[in-house]
């Protein structure tokens, strides 16, 4: 439900938060897990809070985040694209999300879906493969275990072999084969056969693949993705 009392119908996306100005608000353990997610995602973090556990401490001594050593308060959303409320001061929560909603900024409420305008799924990631689960809010104990589901569905060699793909998409491109003109080829290029390979280390059988498929400089961008993933 959202703050109109009705039932929100989320829109799935996936936001480039390089370099933007994320708040969060709140400094205890909850909030700590929020600023690792973000900084992987090259936000750049304000925390607002009075106290901060000793990581999110040294964070901000090693200047990766900046600390804001008091409660938040309205203009701490300046220039902010996203604001993350994690404290357990629930009139803290509410004027987050109430500036927030003013300025138009998206909000997630820790534990608190009436105060969000956005949320945040459960995540698998396997390199650049990343698969989003989300229960709209009505379970996060159901959310977590499909995501154990899929991490047990999608091992770590699937981060290599997106990458290999990509890579080889990318060869495939500067040649001008795009996949309108050359479907077959972009078919051949995601066969299930290729995953067992990587799976199993078969790099040379990934090579001879590659070069058949994609010529000239396939076998160096396979040996490249051995060498990383060895």
């Amino acid at each position: 439900m959202n703050s109109a009392g009705c039932a929100a119908v989320y829109y799935p996306l996936f936001a480039d938060l390089r370099g933007r100005r994320v708040v969060v608000v709140g400094g205890g353990r909850v909030a700590e897990r929020k600023v690792e997610a973000l900084l992987e995602a090259g936000a750049r973090i304000v925390v607002v809070s009075p106290e901060v556990t000793e990581t999110l401490a040294r964070m901000a001594g090693e200047g990766r985040i900046q600390h804001v050593p008091r409660p938040f308060r309205p203009g701490d959303l300046d220039e902010a694209w996203l604001v993350v409320a994690a404290t357990d001061d629930p009139a803290a929560q509410r004027l987050a999300y109430r500036e927030a909603e003013a300025r138009r900024v998206f909000c997630n409420t820790v534990d608190q879906p009436h105060l969000c305008s956005f949320i945040v799924p459960a995540v698998v990631r396997r390199g650049d493969l990343c698969l989003a689960v989300s229960t709209a809010g009505q379970s996060p104990a159901l959310a977590r275990r499909l995501r154990e589901d899929l991490e047990r569905a999608f091992g770590p060699a699937y981060g290599a072999y997106v990458g290999l793909v990509g890579a080889l998409r990318r060869l495939l491109l500067e040649r001008g084969l795009d996949a309108e003109g050359h479907p077959g080829v972009y078919r051949d290029l995601v066969a299930p056969e290729v995953l067992s390979w990587v799976e199993a280390g078969r790099w040379e059988r990934v090579a001879r693949w590659a070069e058949a498929l994609c010529g000239t400089g396939a076998r160096e961008v396979v040996e490249r993705l051995a060498a990383e993933h060895a």
